[in-house]
């Protein structure tokens, strides 16, 4: 069955709901599976997942936005890959001590889909909140980010830190969350006074996002084994990278610059200081850790130039995907307006992703 409301669809009302937001990351860009710092915010974006047990031998799920419906039990993977997510969760929180009957189980999202603002994290987190209410687990939300992550490496086959189901399952839309991914360590940070965030999509799918990821990761992991050291995150000494052969040394440099930029934008109270660390932010991904694309820089640079904002960056994996900015408050409809007028003359289209369209 495709479409509508639960209701309309497994004709009977949910008996628990769960809901989650997306987020846009400030700074912080593949630190996570650096055990590295981040800073995310939440966006007012949600995804909302209904459940309700049903008395047949399987999982019945509906996404709303996809119009897909697809049945399956705990035994086997469902074949569309974004019912892997859900079929995840349910397997983690399984694992973790629950007794997960079939269930009838409703997506609907309004969190825009694969362009870096964690749509899988906030599917993964709102599924097992349902799960949460509807059957009393004892999970607090640093294990339901766990597990989210957990379900994502495991059975979506995503080898993703934990920075976006963190974000989904503890941040909110007034502050970033300052997060130490390696202690989970956190602890939220005003945005300077007078900012506003906007995220612009810059309408390049991200082909490359999950190859080039992976990749990226594998350098990393390289580059920590030369310099006999678990993780980046333990390199403090800069001079330290030069002993590594490129591209590794720049892949290293970039963690270690960004890790320091993280750090620094939460301690600072300066809009204009906030915004240059997210410029160089982005010089940093396009030079050093080479994840940027010629339109996405075109939009960073668009957005750089104009005098309502601060500071901007890709954010995401990259390869495509948003770019998000730091605005001054009240002007980001204007921003947006005539950023994308000029990249559309330069042959490209974006969109607003944040703030929400009306």
């Amino acid at each position: 069955m495709t479409g509508g409301t639960f209701e309309s669809v497994f004709g009977a009302p949910p008996e628990a709901v769960g809901q989650a937001p997306g987020r846009v990351n400030l700074l912080g860009e593949h630190t996570d599976y650096n055990d590295g710092f981040v800073l995310p915010i939440a966006i007012a974006q949600q995804t909302r997942v209904s459940v309700r047990r049903n008395a047949g031998p399987e999982f019945r799920l509906h996404a709303a936005e996809l119009d897909q419906a697809v049945r399956f039990t705990l035994d086997a993977p469902p074949a569309p890959h974004f019912a892997t997510y859900v079929y995840g969760c349910l397997v983690q929180a399984q694992g973790a001590g629950a007794q997960v009957p079939p269930l009838d189980i409703h997506v609907a999202s309004d969190v825009p889909m694969g362009v870096g603002l964690s749509s899988s994290a906030a599917l993964e987190v709102a599924t097992l909140r349902a799960l949460r209410t509807l059957l009393s687990l004892d999970f607090d939300d640093v294990l339901i980010a766990q597990l989210a992550q957990r379900a994502e490496i495991e059975q979506a086959g995503v080898r993703c830190g934990i920075l976006d189901q963190m974000a989904s399952s503890l941040a909110d839309t007034r502050r970033a969350l300052l997060l130490d991914t390696r202690s989970l360590e956190r602890r939220f940070v005003d945005l300077p006074a007078g900012c506003e965030i906007l995220v612009l999509d810059s309408g390049v799918p991200r082909a490359l996002a999950e190859s080039g990821y992976n990749a990226r990761r594998a350098e990393c992991e390289a580059a920590a084994a030369r310099l006999g050291v678990a993780s980046l995150r333990e390199v403090t000494d800069p001079q330290l990278l030069d002993s590594l052969p490129d591209p590794l040394r720049r892949r290293a440099r970039h963690v270690l610059t960004e890790n320091a930029r993280v750090l620094k934008a939460a301690t600072s109270s300066s809009a204009l200081d906030f915004g240059e660390l997210m410029n160089a932010s982005h010089a940093s991904l396009r030079d050093d850790y080479e994840v940027s694309v010629a339109p996405l820089d075109r939009l960073v640079e668009l957005l750089q130039e104009h005098p309502g904002v601060y500071g901007a960056r890709l954010t995401g994996a990259g390869f495509g995907g948003a770019c998000v900015a730091l605005c001054r408050e009240g002007e980001w409809q204007a921003i947006a307006d005539a950023v994308l007028a000029d990249y559309a003359a330069s042959g490209h289209a974006g969109r607003i992703l944040v703030p929400a369209p009306a």
